[in-house]
């Protein structure tokens, strides 16, 4: 029996990995893993083709120039971190000054970074990192292995060393398995311009896990490529957590909380046609403490996971039947088209956090995305690479007085009755960096003591671009928010039921904020890049402040 299985393992792995080779082959490059993290783009659209990588002293990517058709239908033959041909070893060290105002650093450059953030006020940074990745063409081992490290010290006002990836990996045809600390990304959404996916988004330093699954889009068999999925599981640990035990928020240092993730995505068409469909899902949950919150719990570890990993509510004649867990996710639709020249993309996210889009609730809300990619750019002083236009809407979260009544109330996005957390790590934001936490909202407004989140209701307008000047490789992000702020500082709100909630003044009041961004990179002899970043934040919502840095990097 024991050989019988073996050998039908022996002969999954072998057609698997003889379907992952003409997947490749039939493709044109679109939506392979072209970093040193295989999920680091889960799912996104930015590196279809192009050699993005590291900007000197960012975590943020800047583009170079797009490969040619003929490239586009062959393996990819550059590292995709360092842009030297035929070399899966990599190293960087990068040296930066910065400076910011108000004592605050800028939006845009503390958001979207994975967690590496300069102090603020006057400092410098000295960023450091190694890595071994895969090889670029899979068909050269069935079996291949990569690791990566990368570390930050901040010394300003602030001294501090920020572990930003250190990471294992291993790739078993089609398969992958990797553990640790890395970037990720998870939805269908620009991955280099985007204001942020909702359920992850590359916002904060990543949460250590073990993470399965098929990293590259994968062609289902009999369907000529014309279906093809891809996703991952993975199980977190999300570190200590402050708990709401009967109106108190209480500290629980001795035990850490998990994380449970899901991701599913597929894709119809072929890489080849002219249109292709996306489409997909995200479940993401912290979860752990459960019996710190109820002495009474009755669950083991064990069954309680199975509650989690289902979305199904549990409860008892001493505990209000819910779910369990803070639930975080996304339904996502996309589309790309090639015109001519030109890569249309078009995407779009459903929210869900207590239940309220089961019954269409909090349909109103969402993020709806456009981009156009070039992709055949003329040699000249000027190329532009991308534009991106977005907007996001989370006003409605079902909560309505004059919606109709359901058992699971408004949705109260990223907050969490007992997890106070909500959707953070290391007190940043998970999701999009548009919902503001309590760490970085301008005091004085009304906010309640068990939500980490206080304006998560907004309606929002963000563009980008990526182009090249000379030999200046640029990035632009320009964003302007309505801030509302939560139902809770609001007149009222849909309850559970037939409940109608009222609160007393004061008031969220009607916020608006606008924050821009610009950075470029250039390349110099000898492997250093010089690079160069320029932020400004301005409005009512978050503090002034002006914010510039610049950096030198060498790669090996």
């Amino acid at each position: 029996m024991i050989k019988v299985i073996l050998l039908v393992l022996g002969m999954s792995i072998l057609f698997f990995n003889g379907q992952a080779q003409k997947n490749n082959i039939e493709s044109d490059s679109l939506f392979l893993e072209s970093s040193k993290s295989g999920f680091l783009l889960n799912n996104s659209f930015a590196l279809n083709t192009d050699n993005y990588r590291q900007t000197s002293g960012s975590p943020s990517r800047v583009f170079t120039e797009p490969k040619t058709k003929e490239f586009k239908n062959s393996f990819p033959q550059t590292n995709f971190e360092t842009g030297q041909k035929n070399k899966n070893y990599s190293a960087f060290l990068s040296a930066g000054a910065f400076g910011t105002t108000n004592g605050v650093v800028p939006f845009w450059m503390r958001s979207m970074q994975y967690g590496s953030i300069p102090s603020d006020g006057i400092s410098v940074s000295l960023i450091g990192g190694a890595f071994k990745d895969y090889q670029a063409d899979p068909r050269q081992k069935l079996m291949d292995w990569g690791a990566g490290f990368e570390g930050r010290f901040n010394a300003g006002n602030n001294s501090e060393f920020i572990l930003i990836e250190a990471y294992a990996k291993v790739r078993l045809s089609i398969f992958e398995l990797k553990g640790g600390r890395f970037r990720e990304q998870i939805g269908l959404v620009d991955s280099t311009l985007s204001s942020g996916s909702f359920s992850l988004s590359g916002n904060a330093l990543g949460v250590p896990k073990i993470e399965a699954g098929i990293a590259n889009y994968w062609n289902v068999p009999l369907t000529k490529g014309v279906i093809a999925i891809k996703g991952n599981v993975a199980h977190g640990w999300m570190g200590t957590q402050k708990l709401n035990m009967d109106g108190e928020i209480t500290p629980i240092p001795e035990k850490n909380a998990y994380l449970h993730q899901l991701s599913a995505y597929g894709r119809i068409g072929k890489p080849s046609w002219k249109i292709n469909l996306y489409g997909g899902i995200s479940h993401l949950v912290t979860w752990g403490l459960e019996n710190e919150l109820h002495p009474d719990w009755g669950l083991s570890t064990l069954e309680t996971f199975k509650y989690v990993a289902i979305g199904k509510p549990y409860g008892t004649d001493n505990i209000t039947t819910s779910k369990v867990g803070n639930h975080i996710g996304t339904i996502e639709q996309s589309m790309e088209w090639k015109i001519n020249k030109i890569l249309f993309t078009g995407y779009h996210q459903f929210f869900y956090d207590v239940g309220a889009l089961a019954t269409l609730a909090n349909v109103k809300d969402g993020l709806w995305g456009v981009s156009l990619k070039n992709r055949q750019p003329k040699p000249s002083d000027f190329q532009w690479n991308k534009f991106l236009f977005e907007f996001i809407y989370s006003k409605s979260q079902g909560g309505e007085i004059d919606s109709k009544p359901r058992s699971s109330g408004a949705e109260d996005y990223y907050n969490n009755f007992e997890y106070y957390n909500g959707w953070s790590f290391k007190g940043e934001n998970l999701g999009s960096p548009l919902f503001t936490s309590k760490k970085y909202l301008k005091t004085g407004y009304p906010t309640t003591g068990r939500q980490y989140f206080p304006n998560n209701r907004l309606a929002g307008f963000h563009g980008g671009s990526e182009f090249k000047i000379n030999n200046w490789y640029c990035k632009s992000l320009l964003t302007y928010t309505i801030n509302y702020g939560a139902y809770t500082t609001s007149p009222g709100e849909r309850g559970m039921g037939s409940t109608i909630n009222y609160y007393n003044p004061p008031y969220f009041p009607k916020l608006h904020q606008f924050s821009a961004y610009f950075e470029s990179q250039r390349d110099l002899n000898n492997g250093f890049e010089l690079g160069i970043q320029l932020a400004i934040d301005q409005g009512k919502l978050l503090y002034n402040s002006v914010g510039a840095g610049i950096s030198l990097t060498k790669r090996w």
